[in-house]
């Protein structure tokens, strides 16, 4: 049986009277890609929130390599979060005066991790994502080029969980196309989890397992629903 990275049980958020999420069970298991659909509005970059402890559901359990992070007090949760999750975001979030190296190397010393060490794991990384190492400024890539930049961003720290929110969403569709292929082939090569929020059937598609919010609840989409 493989590991488990992640466990979300009866999984609740309410803002101002209103419920967003009710009672979410979703698990992930490492080598697995799980995607996430559903329209604008409906609790899905909400429900990567809580996952990641950004916010604190009304009810519920969040379990992340066996700690439940809804529990967990801030100092700890960032230890926690920093040593086992990932997360690439649609624009990348990174500091485009800084090369890619340095926006990888920084991540990881900001883990804990020694310089050399640091700069040494993120030009691996990169080179391995095909990225240019010629010292050219982050802001000066092309978009997929960026993209795999916070891709390998998310990887220096050897995260057991991947999570990436709407990661091709600002992409072209042959550049989207590339960035799925290298996103969906992190599972089996790295050992992680992966759940990817999107808004974009095309890219939900790649998944090993498809999940939709409908109203306030999370459903198996697509032919797996009922199974």
């Amino acid at each position: 049986m493989r590991d488990r990275p992640l466990a979300v049980r009866g999984l609740g958020y309410e803002i101002a009277g209103r419920t967003l999420l009710k009672d979410i069970d979703m698990q992930v298991e490492a080598g697995q890609s799980v995607a996430v659909v559903g329209p604008s509005g409906s609790g899905k970059s909400t429900l990567l929130g809580c996952i990641l402890g950004l916010v604190k559901p009304s009810a519920g359990v969040v379990e992340v390599v066996g700690a439940d992070v809804v529990r967990m007090r801030q100092r700890a949760l960032e230890r926690h979060r920093s040593a086992h999750m990932g997360v690439i975001f649609q624009f990348g979030e990174l500091l485009p005066e800084l090369s890619p190296v340095e926006n990888v190397a920084l991540a990881a010393l900001l883990a804990g991790e020694g310089a050399h060490q640091a700069y040494e794991k993120a030009e691996r990384i990169l080179d391995e994502l095909g990225v240019p190492l010629n010292g050219v400024s982050t802001g000066h890539l092309s978009g997929g080029e960026r993209q795999r930049t916070a891709v390998a961003r998310a990887l220096v720290n050897e995260p057991k969980l991947l999570l990436a929110d709407e990661p091709t969403g600002a992409l072209d569709a042959a550049t989207r196309d590339s960035v799925c292929d290298l996103l969906f082939d992190l599972p089996e090569r790295w050992g992680c989890g992966l759940v990817v929020v999107t808004h974009d059937a095309t890219v939900a598609d790649r998944a090993e397992r498809g999940l939709e919010l409908r109203g306030t609840t999370l459903a198996s989409r697509g032919a797996e629903a009922g199974s």
